[in-house]
């Protein structure tokens, strides 16, 4: 069976927690499929500033490029703010996606049905909500030059670039499009193209990548506009392809329809190297250390690790399946208190989501003796 190298880079606050948590699932899906899952640690952000004086270690890039996939955990806290720019820990989370050419961040927004009630929307309006924002993590106001602050005539002034290539646009429309030929074949492309010359070019690319995907919708929609829907209509969405910033604007919006942050996964594609996977929630130093994180994003992150990195469907489907019946067996951590049931700890939902895998691949394998 496989064997996979896996980069584990917890960073900060509860970074260091929701990974751990990962990773025990990992290896119990090791365990019962047969595969060997080798982790190997690094140091990225608050964390690498305080161990090495850099939020991204040259060490910690090299593990990376010599790994199969790199598991992430959050970065970034309140002992660092008054840092100077470079030595800001979310630098590190910059300079990683650069390195590493992870052009391509994959949001999926689920809402379980049993967790309708936790999203501060009515539940009608979330039941059954099911799509994907694809946010091109490379390019834009993130990265554009000029970038910074200067005094002229003793004036401060801030400027940032936003700034785009065809060719940027092209590969993260093109992954849009390939995605929802696999779902309900329809695109939202979204951008400010009344403003902005970047969006109008972004809008002429993806009208040029439609013509190659004739069985697959594709709609245009105003960033401000694609705002009130998520809230008005949400299930009107199948895949969502946006610029860097308004990607991450428009996903941790789209959070609150599954009812936490603590539920979203996402994965980073590379073009050329390993690939990235982290939960899209941030390091949350007031609970940090505290047993009471949402261990789910990220272990539904490595779910997206086993099967768009090493191709392991069945056992990504495992993961998936095991925090489902979790959350149907009425378990929650406290952020996801509103919908009722019986608070855990993050330990606490970890071994049942452990014990749920083991469970589902055990019997798995019985059903495959017996068919």
């Amino acid at each position: 069976m496989g064997n996979y190298r896996i980069a584990v880079l917890p960073g900060d606050g509860i970074g260091q927690e929701v990974t751990a948590g990962a990773v025990e699932v990992l290896k119990a899906v090791g365990v019962r499929f047969g595969h060997e899952f080798t982790f190997e640690y690094g140091w990225i952000g608050g964390a690498a500033i305080d161990e090495a004086g850099t939020p991204l270690p040259e060490e910690t890039l090299r593990l990376c490029r010599e790994s199969d996939a790199v598991l992430l955990g959050a970065v970034g806290g309140p002992k660092w703010d008054g840092n100077p720019p470079h030595l800001r820990p979310e630098k590190g989370l910059l300079a990683i996606r650069k390195q590493l050419d992870l052009y391509a961040n994959l949001r999926p927004v689920v809402c379980y049905d049993c967790l309708a009630s936790a999203s501060p929307l009515k539940p009608d309006l979330v039941q059954g909500v099911d799509f994907v924002i694809v946010r091109e993590l490379t390019g834009g106001i993130y990265f554009g030059q000029p970038s910074g602050r200067v005094v002229e005539n003793g004036e401060e002034k801030a400027v940032d670039t936003l700034l785009y290539k065809k060719e940027e646009i092209e590969r993260i429309v093109r992954m849009a499009f390939t995605l929802a030929r696999g779902r309900k074949k329809k695109v939202t492309s979204v951008d400010k193209a009344n403003v902005l010359s970047s969006s109008r070019l972004w809008r002429e690319v993806a009208e040029e990548v439609a013509e190659q995907f004739p069985d697959v919708e594709l709609e245009h929609m105003l960033v401000d506009n694609a705002a009130m829907q998520l809230i008005r209509a949400p299930k009107q969405f199948d895949v969502i392809v946006t610029e860097n910033m308004f990607g991450d604007i428009l996903s941790d919006e789209a959070s609150m329809l599954s009812g936490s942050l603590g539920m979203l996964p996402s994965a980073s594609l590379s073009a050329s190297g390993p690939s990235l996977y982290e939960p899209v929630h941030g390091s949350a130093p007031d609970i940090a250390g505290m047993n009471k994180a949402n261990p789910i994003a990220a272990i539904l992150s490595a779910a997206m690790m086993l099967r768009l990195s090493f191709g392991l469907t069945a056992e990504a489907e495992a993961v998936e399946h095991a925090v489902r019946q979790a959350l149907d067996q009425g378990l929650r951590t406290a952020d996801l208190a509103p919908s009722g049931g019986r608070i855990v700890s993050t330990n606490e939902m970890v071994e049942e989501i452990k014990t749920a895998v083991l469970d589902y691949t055990a019997i798995a394998q019985i059903m495959t003796v017996y068919a």
